[in-house]
């Protein structure tokens, strides 16, 4: 299947918002990932803690279709849903129902002119903040040091609930702390390419809608 590997989140037709809501299933343990592409790192997650529900969001709708199909032939708690998360995330979820979000290695999008494709920005960090639950995760990777560092800006500016776990302004220098890679980070450890990780946690209690 040809999948393109990059799609314009600013598309008319990507910034009207379809109303979805994802509930969590009660007593369960539930982790987002935004631009999940094809969920090697959530698949991954799912094997370390099947009792865990495994979300990601994703803009190309091929890409959606092939996770789903995979987490139904082999059983995996994962799912996938077709969203941009930059329109629909405050919407998505209730306040303080995920105990970690993921931005593994978003597209770069290096040209200025695009810069404004970029998926971290003000109103995402607000929406993951609200979303979170007390003590919940916040973890961002790149491979881009142009892009973590403009993502770190975002971050430390930014009024919300969430705590910088190496320090402010600091990148987080532990590795990642899961234990599983999401397929690009695989490929950055085999060819010896660094990567820029942030953690943040969230340090107070949502507020209700």
């Amino acid at each position: 299947m040809r999948i393109r590997h990059h799609v314009n989140p600013l598309r008319s037709d990507f910034l009207v918002p379809r109303g979805l809501f994802l509930a969590v299933e009660p007593g369960r343990e539930a982790e987002v990932e935004l631009g999940c592409a094809d969920a090697q790192f959530l698949f991954e997650r799912a094997a370390q803690d099947p009792a865990r529900q495994e979300i990601g969001l994703e803009i190309r709708a091929d890409l959606v279709d092939q996770v789903n199909l995979q987490a139904r032939s082999s059983g995996a708690r994962v799912e996938a849903h077709f969203a941009n998360a930059n329109v629909e995330l405050p919407h998505l979820f209730a306040p303080g129902s995920i105990a970690r979000f993921f931005v593994n290695f978003p597209d770069p999008w290096f040209k200025q002119r695009h810069r404004k494709r970029r998926v971290v920005d003000d109103a995402l960090v607000l929406a993951c903040a609200a979303a979170l639950a007390p003590g919940g995760e916040l973890f961002f990777q790149s491979d881009v040091f142009d892009l973590a560092l403009d993502a770190l800006a975002v971050f430390e500016d930014h009024p919300a609930d969430l705590a910088n776990q190496a320090g402010p302004w600091s990148f987080w220098k532990r590795g990642n702390p899961y234990g599983v890679r999401s397929r690009r980070e695989a490929w950055c450890e085999e060819t010896g390419t660094s990567v820029w990780r942030m953690l943040y946690r969230r340090v107070t209690a949502p507020r209700a809608r």
